[in-house]
């Protein structure tokens, strides 16, 4: 096993930390089903409470998959030199949005499509299962290090 193994750790994070760090992600990626198959896209979204808005075009296929189907949705951050990181998934049930008055307030938001079209529309994702995990260095611990107790609070064995 490599060094770099030896000193690293997962750890699951609580439902508060995933939506901060879904929070700080400028794009995601959206996991749907097409054609019987699963399918993964990357997305540009914003996230306003319990849903998550992806903008996109009527005609795509994330718009033909995302009417009511669950899906998930995906973030992370990653250092590939010290293999650390985290990611976060999110999944619900979705909705097509393309009422006007919707579209004009989630456009509002600041978030616009990844490739621009003039019919552009909204996939919501209801943010329901949270699960994420960080990656990173191993905590210190006492327990092992040469003259010292695990039972002994510290203290020299």
């Amino acid at each position: 096993m490599d060094t770099l193994d030896d000193e690293r750790d997962a750890l699951a994070l609580g439902e508060a930390e995933c939506l901060r760090l879904l929070d700080t992600a400028a794009i995601g990626r959206i996991a749907f089903t097409e054609g019987a198959l699963p399918a993964v896209q990357p997305v540009t979204f914003v996230r306003d409470d319990r849903e998550i808005y992806v903008p996109t075009h009527r005609g795509s296929a994330v718009a033909a998959a995302s009417r009511g189907a669950v899906v998930a949705f995906e973030v992370d951050q990653v250092d590939v030199d010290t293999r650390t990181g985290w990611n976060v998934t999110v999944v619900g049930p979705s909705r097509l949005i393309t009422d006007p008055a919707e579209v004009c307030r989630l456009d509002g938001l600041g978030i616009g499509p990844w490739v621009p079209s003039g019919a552009h529309c909204y996939v919501g994702v209801q943010v329901r299962l949270v699960r994420g995990r960080r990656i990173g260095p191993r905590p210190a611990t006492t327990a092992g290090a040469p003259g010292l107790s695990s039972a002994g609070a510290g203290l020299p064995s």
